[in-house]
């Protein structure tokens, strides 16, 4: 490797860690305060709320990585520029174009780790995290998991609990469900069997039901059951996928396909981790250009807010399509490759003459 390449990576690494830190920093703190609003009226140790916060920092710090890359180039190019270090490469015959290729390229391989490494390790905490504060929650009594045996639900009504295990999920309907209903003392007070019931509300309506209570068995063409779940809160419960790692993604993606439920949401964030490291790489060329567009600007603010605003209209456009394809308004594969396509035209016309500036 060239002398010259070790030396931008080592320096382009460096701005990237700083910003990391600072970001990290600003999201532990935000993280702390929000921490401290929940359990503010709760009983817990006085280190708990700082534990969960480091615990859930890294899957927020994951969502700002576009951001991060994109300031972390920017201090690059102003520190290159305040010591006039550009010219010096300049004259030593290297290209602005080189030197865009070569942090460009370690932005990609870089974030390769992220999604390999970081990625992984923040969901898992991210999982720890919310195990740990579903036990503060009041919704700690309910409980929805989705297995390779179907649909299963733990919830409580009146100091009831009821057990439930669907087979499958057809639109706002769970087939083929067994539900068995315990007092406190977990003795079991009935179980019903039903081919179909509607989770619209929750008042669900079962159908072709069959009871089985004190050795008794009763059939009945329908059978309302008060639930604290409807379908919207059924489908709430598996959005957080950020605290899945990529191969319990592809698990929950085969336990969705067995249950008939859709595998929209998963598809979207398996997309999105995979495409992440040639997000990332835009980012760094498209701040990149923006600091040679920029460079005969003295004041450093201004390139920053410049590239700040553009990153959040990057930011938000991206969010667009993202919706889009969740909502199945377009499909999965054009919600991501659209905002990626337009951020590579945007850099292919700035990377136009790069070189003379």
């Amino acid at each position: 490797m060239s002398t010259y390449i070790k030396f931008l990576i080592s320096t382009f690494l460096k701005s990237f860690i700083f910003v990391f830190l600072v970001m990290l920093s600003l999201v532990f703190i935000l993280n702390i305060l929000s921490e401290l609003d929940f359990f503010r009226n709760i009983d817990v140790k006085p280190f708990f709320p700082i534990y969960i916060s480091i615990l859930n920092s890294p899957s927020l710090i994951f969502e700002m990585f576009p951001f991060i890359f994109l300031i972390s180039t920017q201090v690059f190019f102003i520190n290159f520029f305040n010591d006039n270090q550009i010219e010096i490469f300049k004259y030593s015959g290297l290209k602005n174009s080189k030197i865009v290729n070569v942090i460009g390229l370690f932005s990609f391989f870089l974030g390769i780790f992220i999604i390999i490494i970081f990625y992984n390790l923040s969901s898992n905490l991210k999982n720890v995290y919310l195990e740990l504060k579903n036990k503060y929650s009041s919704d700690d009594k309910y409980l929805a998991v989705i297995t390779k045996n179907g649909l299963w639900i733990k919830d409580k009504i009146d100091n009831n609990i009821s057990i439930i295990n669907a087979s499958k999920i057809d639109r706002v309907f769970l087939k083929d469900t067994i539900i068995s209903e315990f007092n406190e003392n977990f003795d079991v007070l009935r179980n019903i069997q039903s081919n179909k019931i509607d989770i619209t509300k929750k008042e669900w309506i079962a159908y072709d039901v069959t009871v089985y209570e004190k050795n008794t068995v009763t059939k009945k063409p329908s059978l309302k059951i008060i639930s604290n779940f409807d379908y919207e809160k059924i489908q709430s419960l598996f959005s957080n996928l950020s605290s899945l790692s990529l191969f319990e993604l592809l698990n929950l993606r085969k336990n969705y396909q067995s249950l008939n439920y859709s595998t929209t949401e998963v598809d979207l964030q398996l997309l999105k981790i995979i495409t992440f490291p040639i997000y990332l790489t835009l980012m760094t060329l498209f701040s990149s250009v923006i600091m040679f567009a920029t460079k005969k600007q003295k004041g450093s603010t201004f390139k920053i807010s410049f590239g700040l605003f553009a990153s959040v209209v990057i930011y938000y456009i991206n969010n667009f399509f993202n919706v889009m394809g969740k909502t199945e308004k377009i499909s999965l594969i054009p919600s991501i490759m659209i905002p990626l396509a337009i951020l590579i035209l945007i850099n292919v016309i700035l990377l136009y003459r790069i070189n003379e500036k």
